[in-house]
C-alpha cells in the first residue's frame, strides 16, 4: 500500500542540497540549447527572430488567403513592411545575438526545467496528492508551447505590422533599433507562453483550497477587464491585437473553471468520506 506520507525525511540542508543540483541540470540544459542556438545563427535570426519582419512569414500569407477566400480581396494581403532594422551601437548585433540565443534555449529548455522542478517538489507530496497532479510537467508543457507558438505566429506579427504602419507623420520613418525588435519579439512569445498556464495555475490553486469555481465566476467580469488590460500592455494599441490575445485568455479562463469544478468536486467528495469514516 502507497504511504500517505511524505517518502523521505531530509534536513534543510539536505533540501538545499539537493536543491542545487536540480537548478545546476537546468542551467546547464539551458546553456547547452543557447549554445546550440547561438550556432545556428542562419535559423535562429535569419528564419525565427527576423521572420514577422517579413512580408512572406506565415501569419501575413494566411492573412491574405484568408482576404481573397472570403471576401475575394487583397486588403489583407501585405507587400512590404516599411521599416527597417538597424544596429546603432557597436556591440547591438553581438548583444543581440547572445540574448536571443539565451532567450531561444530557455523556451526550448522549460519542459526539462519543469521537470526538474517538480522532481524536487513531488517527494514532498502525499501520494493522493501526486495522483492528482500527474501529468502535470505535460500539461504545463504542452500549454507553456500553445503559448508561445501563438504569440510568435500570431500576436508578433499582428504588432510588427501595427508598428511598422503607424506614423504621427509621413516624413518620420520607422528605423527600428536591433535592440528594441528583438526584445519587443521576445517579450511578446514569452508573455503569451506563460500567460497559458492560467489554467495549470487554477488547477493547482482550485487543489490548494484557495480558488473555487464559484469565486472564480463571481468575479468573470473582473477577470475580462484584468484580461484586457493585460492585452493591451503586451500588444499595441490596437483593438485588434488586444482581441486576438485576450480571447484565447477569456477561454483558457472559463476552461479554468470547468477544470475547478472538477477539483472542487472531487475535493467536496474526499472530504465527506472523511467525516463519515471519522463517524463511524
Amino acid at each position: 500500500m502507497p504511504s500517505d506520507q511524505p517518502q523521505v525525511e531530509m534536513s534543510f540542508l539536505d533540501h538545499l542540497e539537493a536543491f542545487r543540483w536540480h537548478i545546476v541540470r537546468s542551467f546547464v540544459a539551458i546553456v547547452v540549447f543557447s549554445i546550440i542556438a547561438f550556432a545556428s545563427k542562419e535559423f535562429v535570426f535569419g528564419t525565427l527572430i527576423l521572420g514577422p519582419s517579413r512580408p512572406d512569414f506565415w501569419f501575413y500569407q494566411m492573412a491574405c488567403k484568408f482576404g481573397q477566400t472570403i471576401a475575394n480581396s487583397t486588403a489583407f494581403c501585405i507587400d512590404e513592411l516599411p521599416f527597417i532594422i538597424q544596429s546603432r551601437k557597436m556591440t547591438g548585433q553581438f548583444s543581440m545575438h547572445i540574448t536571443s540565443s539565451t532567450v531561444v534555449g530557455l523556451i526550448v529548455a522549460f519542459p526539462y526545467f519543469f521537470w526538474e522542478m517538480w522532481r524536487f517538489i513531488s517527494p514532498a507530496l502525499y501520494s493522493k496528492e501526486k495522483q492528482y497532479s500527474r501529468g502535470a510537467t505535460f500539461f504545463v508543457t504542452l500549454l507553456f508551447i500553445s503559448g508561445v507558438l501563438f504569440g510568435y505566429y500570431i500576436v508578433t506579427p499582428i504588432s510588427v505590422n501595427f508598428l511598422a504602419n503607424y506614423q504621427v507623420d509621413p516624413s518620420v520613418l520607422n528605423e527600428f533599433d536591433i535592440t528594441s525588435y528583438v526584445s519587443t519579439v521576445t517579450m511578446l512569445v514569452l508573455a503569451c507562453g506563460l500567460m497559458f498556464q492560467l489554467p495549470m495555475v487554477i488547477y493547482f490553486m482550485t487543489k490548494a483550497g484557495i480558488l473555487n469555481p464559484e469565486i472564480l465566476r463571481r468575479f468573470r467580469r473582473h477577470s475580462i477587464v484584468i484580461i484586457l488590460i493585460l492585452g493591451a500592455l503586451i500588444t499595441p494599441p490596437d483593438p485588434i491585437s488586444q482581441l486576438l490575445i485576450s480571447l484565447p485568455l477569456m477561454l483558457l479562463y472559463e476552461i479554468s473553471i470547468y477544470i475547478a469544478s472538477i477539483v472542487y468536486r472531487k475535493n467536496k467528495k474526499k472530504e465527506m468520506g472523511l467525516q463519515k469514516s471519522e463517524g463511524n
